[in-house]
């Protein structure tokens, strides 16, 4: 099987996170589970970016081709902290700078951290939801990630859910057809219209 591209959006917003941890050990399951190369996308490396973007309406050079890396992916792996019961501002404003079609049909495995249990249901009232309305194909697990479940005893059931959802997602990569870049020269313009357009 030829080698599909996932990119792993991580929202943490210190060094080190545990939102990115969380992300990477989502993306090593999931590289056990089928040949994938990964790339990862730490947020917070973007935030003037996308919040100039909002200003302007456009994307600078980084943030264009991490947008892009996103549309060409195969698969995605989107973890955010959750504050106020609810997925970062970051997160969020990251996925309101995509263009609204480029998730469509795409596998993705959603992941959260966060310091109690109790915020672990914003995967379903939030995150789920809204990659939903982007079309996205998310996978039936999710994975949240509290403080207690990186002590010792509750590293196995993390470990569990981790690989049970990674596997989720590389099924699904399996199952879609491979991301073709689009080729501008598939569909060239006719000669005679161009030069149409030119004399109007």
């Amino acid at each position: 099987m030829s080698e599909r591209d996932i990119v792993v959006i991580s929202a943490g917003l210190s060094t080190p996170s545990s939102t990115r941890m969380l992300a990477d050990r989502l993306a090593a399951a999931t590289a056990r589970n089928t040949p994938v190369d990964v790339r990862v996308v730490e947020l917070r490396d973007h935030a003037t970016a996308i919040a100039h973007n909002f200003v302007t309406g456009f994307a600078g050079p980084e943030l264009e081709e991490v947008l892009e890396a996103v549309r060409a992916a195969d698969g995605l792996i989107a973890i955010t902290p959750i504050f106020q019961a609810s997925y970062s501002g970051l997160f969020k404003s990251f996925f309101d700078v995509l263009d609204k079609d480029a998730l469509a049909g795409k596998p993705v495995v959603i992941g959260a951290t966060g310091g109690s249990a109790r915020h672990s249901l914003a995967l379903e009232h939030a995150m789920r939801p809204m990659f939903a309305y982007l079309h996205a194909v998310v996978a039936p697990t999710s994975v949240y990630a509290a403080s207690e479940d990186w002590a010792t005893g509750g590293e196995s059931t993390l470990a569990d859910r981790v690989e049970r959802a990674a596997g989720e997602l590389a099924a699904l990569i399996e199952q879609r057809p491979a991301v073709q870049a689009a080729d501008p020269f598939d569909e060239p313009v006719p000669f005679e219209q161009l030069l149409a357009q030119q004399q109007n």
